[in-house]
């Protein structure tokens, strides 16, 4: 999907989105993160940082500097670790005393099936993880943490990686890189999991949105239209793959190349990693089946059924 090219937001500059919600948008713009991760500053007195990004010492001063007059920040989410998200955390801590809260470190919420992928050794498609990373307090799904003006509700929605957190804010929801608006999210194997993410999709399409604050991207004024773009492009995306099998085996790569076909050669590695997590999912169909030991560039071949 192409960016919408009137998102270009200052780097490092808060800007007010909402009464108590800025956005600060860090130095980091990338193929993989459009203009930069956004993180979120919620709050009037006591402040909520959600995604403190990739490490920046100019990033860092940019969120502390939103600490004017009685303003102090007293709780700090992540909502996944990946190394455009997580780093800056443990330097905002230290600098404020604030805990780092998130449903857990880099291999928390992994499927079973994606967790006997990795020990198998199919550990190759990690995007960027801060393996590092372990936050001072774990938060559960469905668990709600309060300061004065401001209540998260935590959703535990897996798929673009286990830990992956969304955050809801009333009616309005930070959904980090699991739904965004310049893109659809990346579901990498072993760390993502395309039927975890479907699932997550599916919940989140339970509940009436008014706005989705995604980790990239401009704000999502129709949260469930978007949801429902994400269903129609990942089913038709397996029937691009289905239809690829038709002609023999092929590995993700061999399909990524013919149905990414207007893809950039830069962002071709990640599509094939999407295709994948396809072939993993039709495995657990029982549509398709590896030919040989499941890794990276295993051939896949359909099973046709009646």
């Amino acid at each position: 999907m192409t960016p919408p090219d009137d998102f270009d937001p200052p780097l490092g500059t808060p800007e007010t989105l909402a009464p108590g919600l800025q956005r600060i948008v860090a130095p980091n713009p990338s193929p993989m993160t459009y203009r930069g991760t956004n993180t979120y500053v919620i709050g009037q007195t006591n402040l909520a940082v959600i995604d403190p990004g990739p490490m920046s010492d100019s990033h860092l001063d940019a969120i502390l500097a939103t600490c004017t007059g009685q303003r102090r920040i007293t709780h700090i989410f992540v909502t996944h670790s990946h190394l455009d998200h997580a780093p800056l955390a443990r330097p905002l801590s230290q600098a404020t005393g604030a805990p780092v809260l998130a449903f857990g470190g880099a291999t928390a919420g992994r499927s079973a099936v994606m967790s006997q992928l990795a020990q198998a050794g199919l550990n190759d498609g990690g995007e960027g993880i801060d393996t590092d990373f372990v936050p001072d307090q774990t938060v559960q799904d469905g668990q709600v943490i309060a300061c004065d003006d401001w209540a998260l509700r935590v959703i535990h929605t897996p798929g673009h990686l286990g830990n992956h957190i969304c955050l809801a804010w009333g009616d309005i929801c930070f959904t980090a890189d699991h739904v965004m608006g310049w893109a659809s999210s990346l579901v990498s194997p072993p760390d993502g999991d395309l039927t975890d993410f479907m699932a997550s999709c599916a919940r989140l399409a339970q509940e009436q949105w008014r706005v989705f604050y995604p980790g990239h991207g401009a704000p999502i004024t129709t949260p469930l239209e978007r949801l429902e773009w994400l269903f129609t492009h990942r089913l038709a995306r397996e029937a691009a793959i289905w239809d690829a099998l038709s002609a023999g085996p092929k590995t993700a790569s061999q399909i990524a190349q013919a149905v990414y076909s207007d893809t950039p050669a830069a962002l071709l590695p990640a599509a094939t990693r999407n295709v994948l997590a396809h072939l993993i999912d039709l495995m657990g169909k029982s549509q398709a089946k590896p030919l040989g030991t499941l890794h990276a560039q295993t051939a896949f071949e359909r099973i046709e059924h009646g």
